[in-house]
């Protein structure tokens, strides 16, 4: 693969960086304040960048499927496609605001999810709707094999009964995409997706969640109670299967997961430079010929920090690159999310501890990086969890062999 941007997306990207900078960082603070008011900037912009999404082949939310069928006899062309374009596009906007990346319409998780797995039908109905993504349970969290909300077939009907908590633009989305499982009995294999509307009967929402950090988008919680859904909206084979069923519903992970790790490097990247900025009035960080050993301690920290971000965004390039050329990415991908979770999370902070006062202080955006940057290692799998599927994956073990 080729490391350098495409030269196709380099216009798109440009968009992104300054819509990033002109505006969402002026507006970052007020809804970071405003926490649950909708960010109705956001309405003109959303419109623009889908464009310039389209004209490239990806769009902040949807991915191709890394797992789709070759046609035969088809000529195998290497390309760099929505998932590359999507991550940048991420990266760019999350430079500005992470949370307010996360409120754009029609940009949802949920997103990912309906255009990894759906067929030509659904992808009709729902591709232009706003998807958030349901998981998490009050008992369950990165564990997403345990979860115990239940779909029963009744009729050409499934009839869902359950809790999910922390829902992306839960309160704000047209629907939601909720995991729920045919029989408790069996295990992973029983797990599906189904797409459920606002308008559903039975579906209800219960509250909206106060955070650290993103708090310009909104987080939900839901009960669902005898929720009724058309049998055809349900995602993916509605067959269990004991040796496939539940690697269906993952393959969303392996197209959202490269996302997330590319809002923790657009919120490295934001802090790094900015820090840059405020150190390099009193402290050379342009000198990468010094042996590390004899440089100031400030010095040596900045340019560990810029290796570590240079190492996450070459390992969220690689993942979306294999997804656009349907290589099986699940590892790449899990990989990918830890290193930018893990290091998103330790520059931010590190750079508000490099600026001392003013890092921590409202005057800057650094402390608010440092806030928003913690969820980018929790949610989509949590730190653990990714090293878990890592090892898995490299040991050539299944989850009931390593846990």
């Amino acid at each position: 693969m080729n490391l350098e941007v495409p030269n196709k997306f380099k216009g798109v990207l440009k968009t992104a960086y300054t819509a990033a900078e002109v505006l969402l960082r002026p507006i970052s603070r007020k809804y970071d304040v405003g926490e649950h008011t909708y960010p109705k900037e956001l309405d003109i912009l959303a419109a623009a960048l889908s464009g310039a999404n389209n004209a490239s082949g990806g769009a902040i939310g949807g991915a191709t499927s890394s797992r789709e069928k070759e046609i035969p006899g088809a000529k195998k062309v290497l390309k760099n496609g929505g998932n590359m374009a999507n991550c940048l596009n991420i990266q760019g906007i999350s430079y500005g605001d992470v949370g307010l990346l996360l409120s754009f319409p029609g940009q949802g998780l949920g997103n990912a999810a309906i255009a990894a797995v759906s067929n030509d039908e659904q992808l009709k109905k729902f591709g232009k709707m706003w998807a958030a993504m349901a998981i998490t349970e009050p008992n369950v969290g990165s564990d997403s094999a345990a979860i115990t909300t239940t779909a029963r077939k009744e009729g050409n009907n499934y009839i869902l009964n359950g809790e999910k908590i922390f829902v992306t633009s839960g309160e704000r989305a047209d629907c939601v995409v909720v995991w729920a499982t045919l029989d408790k009995g069996i295990g992973r294999a029983a797990i599906k997706s189904f797409i459920v509307l606002r308008s559903n009967l039975g579906m209800k929402l219960e509250r909206v969640e106060k955070k650290l950090g993103i708090r310009a988008s909104d987080t939900a919680a839901f009960v669902l109670t005898d929720c009724v859904v058309p049998g055809t909206d349900l995602l993916g084979n509605p067959e269990i299967d004991v040796k496939k069923g539940f690697g269906g519903v993952m393959e969303t992970f392996d197209n959202t997961r490269p996302f997330v790790a590319a809002m923790a490097l657009g919120c490295m990247q934001a802090a790094i430079e900015r820090t840059r900025e405020i150190l390099s009035e009193k402290i050379n960080l342009k000198d990468h010929k010094t042996p590390i050993n004899k440089l100031k301690a400030a010095q040596a920290q900045f340019y560990r920090m810029e290796a570590d971000y240079e190492a996450a965004r070459l390992l969220v390039l690689r993942a979306a690159w294999m997804a656009d050329n349907k290589v099986p990415n699940s590892m790449e991908a899990s990989i990918c999310k830890a290193k930018a979770g893990r290091v998103g999370v330790e520059i931010t902070l590190k750079c508000v501890e490099l600026c001392s006062s003013l890092g921590y202080s409202y005057k800057e955006l650094l402390e608010k990086w440092g806030r928003d940057s913690k969820i980018l290692d929790i949610f989509e799998g949590t730190q653990q969890i990714q090293q878990l599927i890592i090892a898995r994956r490299m040991l050539g073990k299944g989850s009931s062999e390593l846990k």
